[in-house]
Formats: structure tokens, C-alpha cells, sequence
């Protein structure tokens, strides 16, 4: 709308409001009006639709505190006998011109976001994904505004994270749309669409899809920023006296690692280059040794680790533990 037009138009009459409401009871008004002359409810009223119109030009400038000195300003002049007419002396464009000439080619569109908000929207159609018409294109000197993101959310499996994949997920018109999940993504990660959320309504820049990711846990892997971690049992004779394992990799081929003699639980074989592959870098497998100690002995077992109790040194393991809680 121009603001050669305020001049002649009363919006605080329109929403029905004071010249002083303050900006929640503005907005408050211009909820409960656009409620009822929306054209989803009015059903091709061609005079409610007009209705509605005005209503959202005037929210739009009194809603924008630049725009709504702008106006009360104008209209003061108006209301002291000050008008211009169209190619008299000086004219329009002088007097805009002491007000930002950026605001007298267009006005701003509402904020409809408070408006979808009441029929269950996120800000985008009725039904359709869009909503009306733009109603001049810029707002203000700040050009025209960015569409608004769309969020959606989707749950993979833990394999498909690592490797990365191609899926299809539902948009908010029911149609499906393709998600390159790229290598490696993490579990709480954003993968962001550039320009495919909604479109801007004056003709700027188109919004962003937010894909939110889940990872469901794996039942033997877990992450580490690139390297993979597996916990490897093996028997106690395997840990004290050396031996040759099988480890398992993530949809490949088991891979042989050697468990020196002697070796503790919890220490950690590594395996190069057998993590997670991106194009930053590959991570690798991490092998954590968990010796697992046998719940059922038979007679035979008992004896014979009775007997290797008698002959093991009597060096106490716990011997430093205990020094260092005592420091």
C-alpha cells in the first residue's frame, strides 16, 4: 500500500483500537478479527475477503514501530489541513521523501505466524502450503523478507548413519522429498536444505528444511567421534596366556587381532582405518578387551584353578589402590 493512502485510511479504526493500544493489545485485536474474516472461514465472501485485506494492511503499519510514527505523522498533517494533491507544488514525493522514500513503494506484510498459530499451523497455508497473496513486496528499506524454515525429523538406523545414505521423507503436503544424509551423521544433528522450506511471500529468498536426526543405538558398536568402539570379550586363559581373536567390523568382515599375554581387561586394540569414513577424515575400531569370568565351574575346573591359586605370585593387585587412598 502507498502511503500517499494513509491519508484517507484510519487503521486504528479499522482493528478497532485507540491510537495509544500498545503492542499486545494490538496484536490481540488483530488475532481475533483475522480469525473471523479469514478467508478459510468466509468461504468466498468476496466482502469479508475485502475486510481481511484491510484488516492485515493495517496491522502491518501499526504493528512496525517505524511504520507507525511514519503514519500517526502523516496523518497529523492530514488532520491540520495539510494535503497534497498528486501534481500540485512540491507533491507527494517531496513530503514522503522526509519520511524514507524505501516505505512509500510498499507496505509490510503482517505477521501471520500468531495467525497460523490459531488453526494449528506452523506459520505456512491452510491446507495447501502457501497463503495469500503478497501485498506489496518489501518492508520497508530491508528488502524483501526470507521464507520461513520448515522442521522435520527423522530416525535411522546406526548403520546407515555411518555410511550415509539417500532417504525419502514426507513434506508438509504429504508429498515426499529426497534427504542426502551425508557420512558420519551424529545423533542430534541438523542437515539444513538450503532454499527448499517455504517460499517468501514478496518475492524474497525461499526458507531452509531443518531435518533433525535420531540414531537408534547399535547393539555392539557405539561412536566416538570417528573411531568405533566394540567390547571384545575373552576367556581368562585367552588374556593370560596370549592368543589370536576375531573382532567384528561394522557390515564388513571380522578382522584377527592378537591379545598379547597377560592382558588386562579394559585395555583397547586398535585397528586402522576401520571407524567411521567421511570425506574430513576415517576413524578407527576400537577393540576394548572385557576378560569374562566363567559363572559355572564343573569339579575339574574348580581343581585346577585351586591349584594355579597355590602356584600364582602372592603379589596383592590392590597394593597401589590402596597406597594412593590413603595420600
Amino acid at each position: 500500500m502507498a502511503s500517499q493512502d494513509w491519508f484517507d485510511k484510519d487503521f486504528y479504526k479499522t482493528l478497532g483500537v485507540s491510537k495509544d493500544v500498545s503492542d499486545a493489545e494490538l496484536k490481540k485485536a488483530y488475532r481475533k478479527l483475522a480469525r473471523t474474516y479469514h478467508p478459510d472461514q468466509t468461504q468466498g465472501d468476496a466482502a469479508k475477503e475485502a475486510r481481511f485485506k484491510e484488516i492485515s494492511e493495517a496491522y502491518s503499519v501499526l504493528s512496525d514501530k517505524e511504520q507507525r510514527e511514519e503514519y500517526d505523522q502523516i496523518r497529523a498533517m492530514g488532520a491540520g489541513g495539510a494535503r497534497f494533491q498528486s501534481g500540485s507544488g512540491g507533491g507527494f514525493e517531496d513530503v514522503f521523501s522526509r519520511f524514507g522514500q524505501g516505505r512509500a513503494q510498499g507496505a509490510q506484510q503482517p505477521d501471520f505466524d500468531d495467525l497460523f498459530a490459531m488453526f494449528g499451523q506452523q506459520g505456512g497455508g491452510f491446507g495447501s502450503g502457501r497463503f495469500g497473496q503478497s501485498t506489496g513486496g518489501f518492508r520497508g528499506s530491508g528488502g524483501p523478507r526470507r521464507g520461513a524454515d520448515v522442521t522435520a525429523r527423522t530416525t535411522l538406523d546406526f548403520q546407515t548413519a555411518v555410511r550415509g545414505e539417500t532417504i525419502s521423507l514426507a513434506g508438509e503436503d504429504g508429498k515426499p522429498f529426497k534427504v542426502k544424509i551425508p557420512a558420519g551423521v551424529s545423533d542430534g544433528q541438523k542437515i539444513r536444505l538450503r532454499g527448499r522450506g517455504r517460499r517468501s511471500p514478496d518475492g524474497g529468498e525461499s526458507g531452509d528444511i531443518v531435518v533433525s536426526v535420531a540414531v537408534r543405538p547399535h547393539p555392539v558398536f557405539t561412536r566416538e567421534g570417528l573411531n568405533l568402539r566394540v567390547v571384545v570379550p575373552v576367556t581368562f586363559t585367552e588374556a593370560a596366556l596370549g592368543a589370536t581373536i576375531e573382532v567384528p567390523t561394522l557390515g564388513g568382515d571380522p578382522v584377527k587381532l592378537r591379545v598379547a599375554p597377560g592382558t588386562p581387561s579394559g585395555r583397547v586394540l586398535r585397528v586402522k582405518g576401520r571407524g567411521v569414513q567421511t570425506p574430513k577424515g576415517t576413524g578407527d575400531l576400537l577393540a576394548e578387551v572385557q576378560v569374562a569370568v566363567p559363572s559355572h565351574l564343573d569339579d575339574a575346573a574348580r581343581a585346577a584353578l585351586e591349584r594355579f591359586h597355590d602356584l600364582e605370585p602372592r603379589d596383592n593387585p590392590r597394593a597401589d589402590l590402596m597406597a594412593k587412598a590413603r595420600e
